[in-house]
């Protein structure tokens, strides 16, 4: 058995193996090559930070438990904007494809005065706004509806194009079954769609995530960015306060783009 199997390992290896070889040796190196370039510029930031601009090292020790402090607000606001969002959203993208003249109004209505108005105002609306009517909401929710209003507007067009690529046949052979038009919605159309729609889905999450300091603009939410500007402004250390939140920012940013990643990569898994 042995001396098969050196004979087996021995041979020559095919022009398909040593292409794939190839291939595999140069994704190993600009991989190598980018963490380089990745290593070369932040080295360059940290020196940057510590040299020619003058950084108060003894503030951002000290107030950065606090700033972090925030972290929980942020994530809250981005996970409950983004349940909002994804509903309307969907019911959004199901009026746009609807035949009925009131529902297919009503869905591009709301499409185009969310898409026509800024988020920040948007914000201000439900949290100044409405008070003068009566309805006053706290900084927490109306940065939420905001939010979720906002990314759900966008995010219809997502589940528009998911509920579409289903193709006729497979509604057509729904109904064939005897299946209901509801029936086929929920066991045909969407789990199709949503499988389409999840990964840009967390593109808009990851942004939301980002556009989530606005809702600092109420004062009444201590998320990230009050808190850094709150500790940056009392005691005339904006600069430090800002780094720190933009670090926060981006480490959030890296961990929730690898998370994506690894849910796109099993997706395109099951799709094989």
């Amino acid at each position: 058995m042995s001396l098969f199997s050196n004979k087996d390992s021995d041979a020559p290896k095919s022009q398909a193996e040593l292409l794939f070889e190839a291939q595999k040796r140069k994704e190993r190196l600009f991989r190598t090559n980018v963490a380089i370039t990745w290593g070369i510029l932040l080295f360059f930031l940290v020196y940057l930070f510590s040299g020619p601009i003058d950084v108060d090292t003894q503030f951002i020790r000290d107030n950065m438990l606090f700033i972090a402090g925030g972290l929980g607000e942020t994530i809250r606001i981005s996970i409950l904007s983004i349940i909002f969002a994804t509903l309307l959203a969907l019911f959004a993208a199901l009026g746009r494809l609807s035949t009925i003249p009131p529902i297919y109004a009503l869905s591009t209505f709301y499409v185009s005065l969310i898409r026509g108005t800024p988020l920040y105002l948007q914000i201000m609306f439900f949290f100044l706004a409405l008070p003068q009517v009566g309805i006053r909401l706290p900084g927490l929710w109306a940065g939420v509806i905001a939010l979720g209003l906002n990314y759900g507007a966008y995010m219809s067009e997502i589940f528009r194009a998911g509920l579409a690529s289903v193709g006729k046949g497979q509604r057509e052979a729904a109904m064939a079954l005897g299946m209901t038009p509801t029936q086929t919605l929920k066991r045909i159309i969407l789990p199709q769609a949503l499988r389409f729609a999840i990964p840009p889905t967390g593109n808009e999450f990851i942004a939301m995530t980002k556009d989530s300091a606005l809702v600092s603009a109420t004062g009444f939410v201590h998320e990230l960015m009050w808190r850094s500007v709150k500790v940056g402004r009392a005691q005339f250390h904006n600069l430090e306060a800002l780094i720190m939140a933009a670090i926060f920012y981006w480490v959030m940013t890296i961990i929730l783009s690898y998370l994506q990643n690894i849910l796109e990569t099993r997706l395109a898994k099951g799709d094989r």
